[in-house]
């Protein structure tokens, strides 16, 4: 058997380990690109997260219900001009879980 074997088993272990670290819920593209954006403002408008994002309002809006179910983003709803605005933060829970997430990918990575 030559040394590089167990090398390998090791790194592929490694690997292993770390898909296996992925937050579920953040293996979306909308809901990682919603948690990327909230990780780096203190908070914006649904419309504001559907133009960033590029998603229809029906997509956005039911992928940032589970966010909000998971308690990884909170939302605050109000009249704005008479208008309803929804405007959503991303809780400590939810930070907490995306810094988690992206080790987890750096790890896969090998970064």
């Amino acid at each position: 058997m030559s040394t590089t074997q167990p090398n390998l088993a090791s790194e592929l272990a490694s690997i292993a380990a770390g898909a296996q670290s992925l937050d579920e819920l953040l293996q979306h593209r909308t809901r990682l690109g919603a948690c990327a954006l909230l990780a780096t403002a203190d908070a914006l408008t649904f419309s504001k997260l559907r133009d960033l994002l590029g998603e229809t309002d029906g997509n956005l809006g039911a992928n940032l219900r589970k966010l909000e179910d998971a308690k990884y983003v909170s939302v605050e709803k109000r009249f704005v001009d008479r208008k309803p605005q929804s405007t959503y933060t991303l809780t400590p829970a939810g930070r907490s879980r995306l810094a988690s997430h992206v080790a987890a990918l750096q790890a896969l990575l090998g970064g």
